[in-house]
């Protein structure tokens, strides 16, 4: 089963629990436009090179689309659209007033000069301008993109438009007008999911063990928040391995050290033991914060999951064969279009500072970020109990519940 018709079997469970009609289903799912490019890159060695890129605006129904950009070999166009299909569910769930766009390059970064990579970048927007902008489509990073290329991609962007456009992309320097606060915000939604979960499970916060799949952007920082609010971390993982130890793991001095080690890696760590990085979903600990890619909890590892909770910070981490599996083991799951929303969430405070040129503190962005992720955390679980449907499928039908309104005011069913 593909990515895309997985992502449709929680929709399909939301729409026969609202009891809507099934031509809502069809509404929703389909992409308004998909765009492919292909991009000539004059390399170092004087050669012409030429990459494929993609990008999807999933919806406009509730306002611009927003997504990420991802330079990675598996890049394709259903990946894109799936993703692109999760931000609009995720944007609707959070309570913003966008859609879901998603974008990406199909490259192996690390066989490009920084040259090599800026043209590119560059490339790509000449050929999706067109179809961008602040009240259009708003890119912002994923994987293997950042705030340098972010810049770049606002630098010719504004040089196309003739003027300068900070609000047609976040996660930007903030220099450039990027947010205090956006670095950490998919991490500190994670956790705030998972504080919620534990509250909801009547589990204590201080000492709570945790294992933490992906030591990137997000897993680092998801371990990070969690070892602050006082969660013992026992088990980390990336993609050359994993560590393990049972009196916990910091995970700041875990990013001091794959700061600097061999593939900037955890694999290594002084302070745990080496253990297959399989087993760090398998350990028996009060929260699971899958990181890293996506089809990692599947019908061949799901009855081997110990975790009394599952907070999803990468987005389609776990496949609907481990959801079946999961729910009849009683694991309560928080799922990625709730859990993992906080990165939208601040991207969407940087555009609001972006169009108004006014700039709130680090503590007012992680303030109102904390509080609209509570909010949709609540009602997303009020959803699960009044339709006594896991907190997944609960998700779609809060996302649903926003979609169909706006498609009904503007005449479009």
């Amino acid at each position: 089963m593909g990515l895309i018709e997985q992502s449709m079997i929680p929709l399909k469970k939301a729409v026969k629990a609202m009891k809507l009609d099934s031509s809502l289903e069809a509404l929703v799912a389909a992409p308004e436009k998909t765009t492919e490019v292909h991009i000539p890159v004059k390399m170092d060695d004087g050669t012409v090179q030429v990459f494929t890129g993609y990008r999807c605006q999933h919806s406009t129904i509730m306002g611009p689309a927003k997504g990420g950009v991802r330079y990675h070999t598996a890049v394709n166009m259903d990946e894109v659209k799936t993703l692109a299909f999760w931000m609009t569910c995720k944007c609707a769930v959070a309570g913003l007033p966008y859609g879901g766009g998603k974008g990406g390059i199909i490259v192996d970064v690390t066989k490009l000069s920084e040259r090599e990579l800026e043209a590119l970048t560059r490339g790509y927007i000449d050929k999706i301008a067109g179809v961008i902008g602040e009240k259009k489509d708003i890119p912002a990073p994923d994987m293997n993109t950042n705030a340098k290329i972010m810049g770049w991609m606002m630098d010719e962007y504004s040089k196309i438009t003739g003027q300068y456009e900070p609000g047609f992309i976040t996660g930007k320097d903030l220099s450039l007008g990027g947010s205090l606060g956006r670095t950490a915000a998919t991490g500190q939604g994670v956790v705030t999911a998972a504080l919620e979960a534990l509250k909801v499970k009547k589990m204590k916060v201080k000492g709570a063990t945790a294992a933490v799949q992906g030591f990137g952007n997000v897993g680092s920082w998801t371990a990070k928040i969690a070892f602050d609010e006082g969660m013992k971390i026992v088990a980390i993982s990336d993609v050359f391995g994993a560590i393990y130890n049972a009196k916990g793991i910091n995970p700041h001095k875990l990013s001091e050290y794959t700061a600097t080690s061999e593939n900037h890696s955890v694999v290594g760590f002084p302070d745990a033991k080496p253990i297959d990085k399989e087993l760090v979903l398998e350990q028996k600990v009060d929260v699971l914060f899958p990181c890293a890619m996506e089809n990692q909890i599947t019908k061949a590892n799901a009855k081997k999951i110990q975790a009394a909770i599952i907070c999803e910070g990468a987005n389609g981490p776990t496949t609907p064969d481990a959801d079946t599996i999961l729910e009849k083991n009683g694991v309560f799951v928080v799922p990625d279009i709730l859990a993992n929303g906080g990165g939208v969430t601040v991207s969407y405070f940087e555009w609001v500072q972006n169009l108004y040129r006014y700039f709130w503190t680090e503590e007012e962005v992680k303030e109102k970020q904390i509080a609209m992720m509570v909010k949709a955390f609540k009602e997303v679980h009020a959803l699960s109990e009044e339709y006594k449907v896991p907190m997944r499928v609960a998700a779609y039908i809060a996302a649903l519940k926003r979609l169909t309104v706006a498609m009904k005011f503007r005449g479009m069913y």
